[in-house]
């Protein structure tokens, strides 16, 4: 008996219970919620469910799936090497249809006014104690990019990228909450009413001479962005060339399904209660959420901009799609106009801003790695 009741304490001992801390029980509470608004809510499924896993996985104490020689210390290389997201930018070069944003070239101005709220953040991150770079890589949550802000924070501030990662992309996911709101307060429904135009025919030459001459561009102008841009033209030119299809449904599906899988696992994996649950992660996460207020408020102000300027032609609720998380700033663009107005349609003009969004913030974090970069 006494035998057994050893083996039983030592058991009990090596239990996850007894190791189990009140940080662990906030951050699997933390990964319950998440779970909550991809299952029950549907928000951003794709998204959400890894990086609620993972948060749920390293807050299980004594698993060792951290440790090195455990599960998630190498699936997290691709995160520590900013393998993931230059795979994740290439399925999305893979899945976008530039023709809305060349069809109608002026858009581009909205997606980059829509960067409005990177450098509002980054720098109320520096008068709330920042460093500089850290500042950046916060700033970065107002494009909307999970990607891009884990590339960035991997190059100059690698301690608050599990911070930085979970707001981009949670605020991602709750695009549907955060933008109507803001939308509807800074234009008018008459605003939302307006109709435009039918976009024009894009030729395939223009397709494909796009991606082309934007990489060549982009490496000349901004070297320390080609990285993204290039593999995000480079799947956009394997879509539009014709003759690579098989490469192009890869790069949208299997590809691009599995490194979302891993990604999102390993920005989980760094959600551990040690290192996140901290006052600078409460302030990471505030400061997320102004960029992303203000780059979508920047991309509707300059929208009423055009209007103006076009001669009330243009929609200014497309500007808010001027933040890269493709589709869904645009979608709810739509959704925002359709819900007053059933007959209009605006997707289409809205998903130039949102894919010239993409090419904006890839192009503020290069120029923020040169500028910052050691």
């Amino acid at each position: 008996m006494e035998l057994y009741m050893t083996a039983l304490k030592g058991v009990i001992d090596q239990s996850g219970l007894v190791a189990l801390s009140q940080g662990n029980l906030i951050m699997l509470l933390v990964s319950f919620i998440l779970l909550y608004l991809a299952i029950a809510k549907d928000f951003e499924p794709l998204l959400l469910m890894p990086i609620a896993f993972g948060c749920m996985l390293v807050n299980l104490p004594l698993s060792g799936i951290l440790d090195e020689g455990g599960f998630l210390y190498y699936v997290m290389f691709g995160i520590r090497h900013e393998i993931y997201p230059i795979i994740i930018f290439m399925g999305i070069g893979a899945l976008t249809d530039f023709g809305p944003l060349l069809a109608n070239p002026v858009t581009f101005l909205l997606g980059a006014a829509a960067q409005l709220g990177v450098f509002v953040a980054v720098i109320g991150a520096m008068f709330m104690g920042f460093t500089i770079q850290q500042a950046a890589g916060i700033g970065i949550i107002g494009g909307a990019d999970g990607p891009t802000a884990i590339y960035l924070c991997s190059k100059l501030a690698r301690e608050i990228l599990p911070a930085v990662a979970v707001a981009a992309y949670s605020y991602m996911s709750l695009v549907p909450l955060i933008q109507p709101p803001v939308i509807k307060l800074l234009t008018t429904k008459a605003d939302r009413g307006i109709k435009m135009e039918q976009l024009r025919p894009v030729s395939r030459t223009e397709r494909i001479l796009f991606p082309i001459i934007s990489t060549i561009a982009c490496g000349l102008v901004l070297p320390a962005a080609v990285p993204l841009i290039g593999m995000l033209m480079f799947g956009n030119l394997l879509r539009e060339c014709g003759c690579t299809e098989r490469l192009s449904q890869a790069a949208q599906n299997e590809v691009l399904n599995a490194t979302t899988i891993f990604l999102g696992i390993s920005v989980g994996g760094t959600m551990n209660a040690e290192t996140f649950l901290t006052v600078a992660t409460i302030k990471i996460i505030f400061l997320g959420l102004v960029a992303f207020i203000f780059s979508t408020a920047g991309g509707v102000i300059f929208g009423q901009i055009m209007k103006v300027a076009s001669g009330g032609k243009i929609n200014p609720v497309i500007g808010a799609a001027g933040v890269s998380a493709v589709p869904m700033a645009a979608r709810v663009c739509q959704k925002v106009v359709q819900k007053e107005f059933p007959g209009s349609y605006v997707l289409m003009h809205a998903m130039g801003p949102n894919v010239a969004g993409v090419i904006g913030t890839a192009v503020a974090a290069g120029a923020m790695l040169t500028l910052l970069g050691q």
